[in-house]
């Protein structure tokens, strides 16, 4: 008997758990079976690496094969076990003498031997760099890796190849990084002119992380201020883009070199389903929120979108995470997305249009707006109107505001925030207290508006992150009064009526 203990990740989640592949080998009739929850294409490996190892000279054990993928509790999926389990078999058989404590293998095999990208390497890296080993994964799929775990991320072309380089013989190079690439442009707010209410609530959010609601008729420029935002947003920290890039390993997109460190920009069409939204299905995957995690999720045409999806959207908004609970698998998925939405006014889109041209009932527009939750819009802080500019006052409207000054700005309130400790869309409890004080005359007036708009609690507590927003963009330490009354403003536009 024989038995020999490979290391392996499996990548439901961006956590990448760890795989120990055992291959025992004993007497017996001549059969490999894998155990361990294997899916169809783990249990269709044994048909891929036996060709494999056959093709490439090696001999095949005429002897009873077991293949363990612990913990067995765990469901394994994707051809990602096929480098793990040949070399396994290598080594049990005593074909390959070199010692794997150091390494953890990732890779699908050809039937010649040729290894084939996988999906998953970027949360493989960070997880094998956690534990100090090596990693060796195909080629076209190393560049990813080695973002991460640079100098210990090794790509191979072939399954000689990788026993080469473990029994010295040959080196595999550490893979190199993708170099950075500006082939996807960032749209600008130049191009918009006109609407500075909407712009200057645009900048708000992007300084405070707040949630945001554009309410106007069509071609009013809706669309094209929610695509300028990501332009705004500052910086990605590095644990950020670390983040954001694992959940894009991970899902069925997979991670693209060339959006390295640029905050994502999720535009789902309104048909889009609630697992579409959330993520789930039989192999739990990532949805829209989690692929805008740290960027903006834009949902266009808001009320179209089905009662079921947008009340899914509730408890990510507040907690910044989303848990798929399936038979087969249990995942999280982080979610800290910032919505940025639209919608008409009413079904035509032209209510209050000084033409007159809706002609919608007050039932149609009624039923039109009910569409849209009281508790998903209590999450949402600032409401602002788009309204239709005449030609003239737009042929007048000088060019607007180039981002790159606007993101100087956002950047400053940002950094005014993180010595708080936390942006101020996310203050609560004590910090929020702390943050937010303010003057008996101003509390005052507040106390007046939440009464007189009939506001709940989170509604408030989001006049006041908003108003601290304000407060950050002019430098000032002190919430003032005008501060507050431009923050009640961006929560009065009525949606019932």
């Amino acid at each position: 008997m024989a038995l020999a203990v490979i290391r392996s990740r499996a990548a439901l989640g961006i956590d990448a758990p760890a795989v120990m592949v055992e291959v025992h080998l004993a007497n017996g009739l001549p059969a490999l079976s894998i155990v361990g929850l294997p899916e169809a294409a783990v249990r269709e490996s044994k048909d891929r690496v036996r060709s494999a190892l056959l093709t490439c000279g090696f001999e095949f054990p005429n002897r009873r094969i077991t293949v363990n993928l612990a913990p067995a509790d765990l469901p394994k999926e994707g051809g990602r076990f096929d480098l793990p389990i040949a070399l396994g078999i290598l080594k049990a058989s005593g074909q390959l003498k070199a010692e794997l404590e150091e390494y953890e293998f990732a890779g699908e095999l050809g039937l010649d031997g040729s290894l084939r990208p996988i999906t998953g390497v970027l949360p493989l890296a960070l997880q094998s760099r956690a534990s100090g080993r090596r990693l060796i994964v195909p080629s076209a799929s190393a560049a990813e890796g080695a973002l991460v775990h640079p100098q210990a991320c090794f790509g191979a072309g072939h399954l000689l190849e990788v026993c080469a380089h473990l029994t010295g013989t040959a080196s595999l190079n550490p893979a190199e990084p993708p170099p950075p690439s500006d082939a996807v442009p960032v749209a600008d707010l130049v191009d918009v002119k006109g609407q500075q209410p909407a712009k200057r609530a645009l900048e708000i959010a992007a300084a405070g992380g707040h949630s945001l609601l554009f309410v106007g008729p069509p071609g009013t420029g809706k669309s094209m201020l929610a695509a300028r935002l990501p332009g705004i947003l500052p910086p990605m920290t590095e644990a950020e883009r670390l983040e954001t890039a694992a959940v894009a390993s991970v899902s069925d997109l997979g991670f693209q070199p060339q959006l390295w460190g640029r905050r994502p920009l999720r535009a789902p069409h309104h048909s889009s389903s609630d697992v579409a939204l959330i993520g789930g299905g039989a192999r739990p995957r990532p949805g829209e929120i989690s692929l805008a995690h740290n960027g903006v999720l834009f949902l266009d045409e808001l009320p179209e979108f089905s009662r079921r999806a947008l009340e899914a959207l509730r408890e990510p908004l507040e907690t910044g995470y989303v848990a798929i609970s399936r038979a087969a698998a249990r995942v999280q998925y982080p979610a800290r997305f910032q919505l940025i939405a639209a919608m008409n006014p009413c079904p035509c889109g032209y209510l209050g249009d000084p033409d007159g041209r809706c002609r919608c009932s007050a039932e149609q527009v009624a039923r039109y707006r009910n569409r849209l939750s009281g508790p998903l819009l209590d999450r949402i802080d600032m409401i602002v109107e788009v309204p239709r500019l005449p030609a003239s006052v737009l042929r007048a409207a000088p060019d607007g505001e180039p981002s790159a000054a606007v993101r100087e700005r956002v950047i400053a309130a940002r950094a005014r925030q993180l010595t708080r400790g936390v942006v101020n869309a996310r203050l609560s409890g004590a910090q929020l207290d702390q943050a937010c004080r303010l003057d008996s005359a101003t509390q005052q007036l507040l106390d007046q508006a939440v009464d007189r708009l009939r506001l709940s609690a989170r509604g408030y507590h989001r006049i006041l992150r908003v108003a601290r927003t304000i407060a950050d963009l002019d430098g000032s330490d002190r919430i003032a009064t005008a501060h507050v009354l431009e923050a009640v403003g961006y929560r009065r536009l009525p949606l019932s009526g």
